[in-house]
């Protein structure tokens, strides 16, 4: 009977956690093909990504240098890649010494850099977010718009938040296991 309620148990709470999230990447209008894979979709989301992060310009040059950066770890936790998240972290921290303000920043990407843990990244990552969007929003924007997306159920249920060049969700946080939970809360232009 035990081993009938535990095997039981798993999909119901695979149901629970997409129920909880919503889909919400879906609900916000970003377009899937039912015949295509979830990995094709997720390629051709980071290739995207890539290609209008060159187009995305903030007004303070030492802070666009390290937002490149940004996207690398965004992209490195997407794919779950703790190496890449790794030496993205290193070049924040070392970007992040030029920047106005930007010592919130360095000790968060130090973090990153100093573990090989993705889940310890990802926590990291979320302080390095929430001050990395403030100096966004301090300095604006020169071209482009960036979105600044949150999934509710990151960090155990706190909630984080994360900047995205594209309006379709890309969770970092929890990269294939919930890739489209989240949803757009604010536009920066």
């Amino acid at each position: 009977m035990k081993q009938f309620l535990k095997s039981a148990a798993a999909p119901v709470l695979t149901i629970v956690l997409l129920a909880a999230c919503g889909n919400a990447g879906e609900k916000k209008g970003s377009s899937t093909d039912s015949t295509a894979s979830p990995a094709a979709h997720n390629h051709e989301a980071m290739q995207g990504s890539e290609v209008t992060a060159a187009s995305v310009q903030l007004k303070d040059d030492k802070l666009n240098a390290v937002y490149q950066h940004y996207v690398h770890l965004t992209q490195a936790l997407i794919k779950g890649e703790a190496k890449e998240a790794r030496l993205a972290g290193n070049a924040i921290e070392t970007g992040a010494t030029a920047v106005k303000g930007g010592e919130a920043i360095k000790a968060a990407a130090a973090k990153i850099t100093a573990t090989s843990d993705i889940e310890e990244q990802r926590a990291a990552y979320s302080t390095l977010s929430n001050e990395f969007i403030l100096l966004v929003k301090k300095a604006g924007m020169n071209n482009g718009e960036l979105y600044v997306d949150f999934c509710p159920m990151a960090l155990n249920d706190k909630g984080g938040y994360w900047l995205s060049n594209n309006k379709a969700i890309q969770n970092p946080y929890f990269g294939e296991k919930m890739m489209t939970c989240g949803e757009v809360k604010e536009t920066i232009q």
